[in-house]
C-alpha cells in the first residue's frame, strides 16, 4: 500500500467521520430531520438523497421475497403513507415512488398494523393512511389516479381492512366513478377493478354504488366503447349484475333496461350477464312500473 504524506492526520479524521456515522441510528430515513422529513435547509440536496432512497425502496417491493417483509414493517409503511399525505408540499417524484411501493405490496398490507404494539416513530393511523390515499386519488396529478385506485382495489382484498376503507366508501366510489370518464385506459381499469372488489363485499357497498350518480352510465359506457380490455369489460357487466342482486337498486337500473338489451344482442362475450340482470330486473317486480315490462328469461 502506498502512503500519501499526511496519511496519518487523513486517517484519524476518517475514523472520526465513521465512528460518527456509526452512532447515527440506523432508523435515518424515519427521524423527525431524516431523509423523508426535510426541513428547509439543505432541502434541494436532501430530496435528492430522499428521491434516491425511495427509488431504492421501490425497487425492493417488485421482488416478491421482500414484500411480506416490508409490508408487515411499521417504520417502513409510516414512511410511505406519511408521504402521500404530503403529496401537496412533498417533490412529485417522490410521491409516486411511495406510491407504487404500497400498490406493489398492497395485498398483504394490514392497516392495522398501525394501532398495533410495534414501534412507531411517526403518528400514522389506519385513518389517516385511507385519508393519505384519498387525497392522492382527488389530486391534480392524474398519473397518481390509476395507481391509487389500483391500491384502494388491493387493499380491500383483505377483510380487516374494511371497516377503514368503508368508512369512506361515498367519497371512494364518487372519485372511481369520475376516473371511469377519463379518456386513459389504465385508470379505467384501475377504477372499475377497485369498484369489482368493493361492489363484492356487502349490500351497503352495493347499494352506495348504485346511488352514485353516473355509476351505472359509465359502467355500460366503458362496455359499450369497448375498453380494449375484455376481462375490464366483463368486470364491469359483473358490477351492474351485483348492483341488481339488491332489488333497492331496481329503481336506479329499470332506467337503462333498454341499454341492458342492446347489451343481451350485441357482444355475446357478455350475453349471459345481461341475460341474468335482465332476468332478475323484471322476473320479480317491486313496482308497478315494473310489472308492466315484459319476462326476459335466462
Amino acid at each position: 500500500m502506498v502512503c500519501n504524506p499526511g496519511s496519518g492526520a487523513a486517517n484519524r479524521e476518517s475514523s472520526v467521520q465513521k465512528s460518527s456515522t456509526k452512532s447515527r441510528p440506523m432508523g435515518l430515513w424515519f427521524e423527525e430531520d431524516g431523509l423523508f422529513n426535510l426541513d428547509e435547509e439543505g432541502r434541494i440536496e436532501k430530496q435528492q438523497f430522499a428521491v434516491a432512497a425511495s427509488n431504492v425502496v421501490r425497487n425492493f417491493s417488485f421482488m416478491p421475497d421482500n414484500e411480506v417483509i416490508m409490508g408487515q414493517h411499521r417504520h417502513c409503511l409510516e414512511t410511505l403513507f406519511q408521504c402521500l399525505a404530503d403529496y401537496v408540499t412533498e417533490d412529485e417524484e417522490l410521491v409516486t415512488n411511495a406510491l407504487e411501493t404500497i400498490v406493489n405490496i398492497g395485498p398483504l398490507i394490514d392497516l392495522r398494523i398501525f394501532s398495533s404494539s410495534k414501534p412507531s416513530f411517526i403518528k400514522m393511523t389506519e385513518k389517516r393512511a385511507v385519508q393519505a390515499v384519498m387525497g392522492v386519488l382527488g389530486s391534480s396529478v392524474k398519473a397518481w389516479h390509476c395507481a391509487a385506485a389500483e391500491l384502494i382495489g388491493r387493499l380491500i382484498i383483505n377483510p380487516d381492512n374494511e371497516p377503514f376503507l368503508l368508512a369512506s366508501a361515498t367519497q371512494i366510489n364518487k372519485r372511481l366513478v369520475d376516473i371511469m370518464s377519463q379518456p386513459a385506459i389504465d385508470a379505467q381499469a384501475a377504477a372499475i377493478g377497485a369498484l369489482y372488489n368493493l361492489s363484492e363485499i356487502n349490500m351497503d357497498c352495493r347499494l352506495k354504488l348504485a346511488s352514485e350518480r353516473w355509476a351505472i352510465d359509465r359502467l355500460l359506457k366503458v362496455i359499450k366503447m369497448p375498453h380494449p380490455v375484455p376481462e375490464v369489460c366483463r368486470k364491469a357487466a359483473t358490477i351492474l349484475e351485483n348492483l341488481v342482486s339488491e332489488p333497492q337498486n331496481k329503481p336506479f337500473l329499470l332506467v337503462h333496461e333498454n341499454a341492458f338489451a342492446e347489451m343481451l344482442f350485441g357482444d355475446p362475450r357478455y350475453s349471459d350477464i345481461f341475460s341474468r340482470i335482465l332476468y332478475e330486473l323484471t322476473s320479480r317486480p317491486s313496482n308497478k312500473m315494473a310489472s308492466a315490462r315484459g319476462i326476459w328469461g335466462m
